[in-house]
């Protein structure tokens, strides 16, 4: 039974090691290597060793140490993984994974291993510094996805606004057309959220513009939807969510824009007319952190201009 489990912990750490060297390098399938040695890590291998190792031991007393040992390597493991995977409440589960092993892992620890006579200090330190090395390193991960992201952010932002200053600088000659007016409508639609999302962040739009760094919590979530929520008694973008449904609608009736009107709600990250748009806010303004709900709508304004742009020719 040992020989089976030590080869199960040599191919499950082997699978994590190998989808984190394709993580690093942006392969295809580290995601799907980390799930599954994680997952095989916490829900298998862990289970069987330290089930393995407790009843070697041949006594009851310290149930309680292993299983607080699997619950303290099932949050750390889990939130590692949903914060390389940038899944929804990273954040809040690496913030949890932090703490937890001071707060509930060491006390039981002490108190355990303090009743044998016969345990060696050293095991304490050694415990100890393990746990120190283990938020030193989930802290270097929260800063090192979360710093590329929103380095990324500020990249897209900056080419979105050189695109953007080419675009206004075109001819507008059919600026009088239905579809045109929609786009102006949504267009100004959008430079109000995103004043009143600066504006709450302490910045102005021409602050981003210039320089999107000034951001003083860019991975923070929520904070866009409560800027829009705390500026209007209407529904949290209601008039994108109307606006945008009505472009669409009057891009379909448009000749020549049939096919781009099918396409719309891929090119906008919008959900379908007939959609929950509840989700579709939720996921873009609440769940996003504040520089990808920002660098949202500067690439929707661009890729309304960009329409707008077209009509012209």
């Amino acid at each position: 039974m040992k020989q089976k489990i030590y080869i199960l912990g040599v191919v499950t750490a082997l699978v994590v090691f190998i989808g984190a060297i394709f993580k690093v390098n942006h392969l295809p399938g580290a995601g799907i290597l980390l799930t599954a040695g994680l997952v095989t890590m916490v829900f298998l291998f862990l289970p069987l060793a330290l089930a393995n190792h407790y009843k070697s031991e041949e006594s009851s007393k310290n149930m309680l140490l292993y299983i607080v040992t699997w619950l303290t390597c099932f949050v750390i493991f889990i939130s590692m993984l949903f914060k390389l995977m940038h899944w929804p409440m990273a954040g809040v589960l690496l913030t949890i994974a932090l703490p937890f092993p001071y707060v509930v892992f060491l006390p039981v620890f002490i108190a355990v291993t303090s009743k044998n006579k016969n345990f060696n200090i050293y095991n304490t330190v050694f415990v100890l510094l393990l746990l120190a090395l283990n938020s030193v390193f989930s802290g270097l991960l929260a800063l090192n996805v979360s710093k590329d992201r929103i380095d990324d952010s500020y990249n897209l932002s900056i080419n979105y606004n050189k695109l953007e200053t080419v675009l206004n600088e075109l001819p507008d000659n059919n600026s009088n057309t239905p579809l045109n007016k929609k786009i102006d409508e949504i267009i100004k639609i959008v430079d109000e959220y995103e004043g009143l999302i600066l504006n709450y962040n302490g910045i102005t739009i021409e602050q981003w513009e210039n320089n999107a760094t000034k951001l003083w919590r860019p991975d923070a979530r929520g904070l866009a939807f409560k800027a829009l929520s705390e500026s209007s008694e209407e529904p949290v973008c209601g008039k994108l969510v109307n606006g945008l449904k009505e472009l669409i609608k009057e891009m379909g009736m448009t000749p020549g824009y049939e096919k781009l009107a099918k396409n719309a709600p891929v090119i906008f990250d919008f959900t379908e007319p007939a959609g929950n748009e509840e989700e579709w806010v939720a996921r873009i303004f609440n769940d996003n952190n504040l520089a990808w709900t920002l660098i949202y709508l500067d690439g929707l304004r661009t890729n309304l201009l960009m329409i707008k742009a077209s009509t012209a020719i």
